[in-house]
């Protein structure tokens, strides 16, 4: 594994219950601002390899970004399980729920 997906990897198992990151995000914390899309596959192809929170991630207009029927009402079940609520049916409050690793006090990912 690269540097880069280890630290998404990282970023990603440790966003708290409750909140939620967006794919550019991730990237940029992980040394690739212009990586999103390299995000989604490492969700793709490791959230269960590595047991991430992958229904904590979303796009960065605070939304669902699964166009699949049953992928995005797990996703949003399982957001809701966690105490997230949605402004309609598939957009979240990013000022309200959005996690920001970098300016939490509690640890730093590099």
């Amino acid at each position: 594994m690269g540097i880069f997906t280890e630290t998404a990897v990282t970023i990603i198992k440790n966003i708290p219950a409750g909140k939620v990151m967006t794919y550019g995000q991730i990237a940029k914390l992980a040394g690739s601002p212009r990586g999103a899309r390299q995000v989604v596959r490492i969700l793709h192809s490791m959230s269960k390899k590595h047991n991430l929170p992958w229904h904590r991630v979303i796009n960065s207009k605070g939304q669902i970004g699964f166009q699949d029927d049953e992928l995005f009402h797990v996703q949003k079940l399982s957001l809701q399980s966690e105490g997230v609520e949605f402004i309609d049916e598939s957009y979240i409050n990013l000022e309200q729920y959005q996690f920001h690793p970098e300016e939490s006090s509690v640890y730093k990912i590099r």
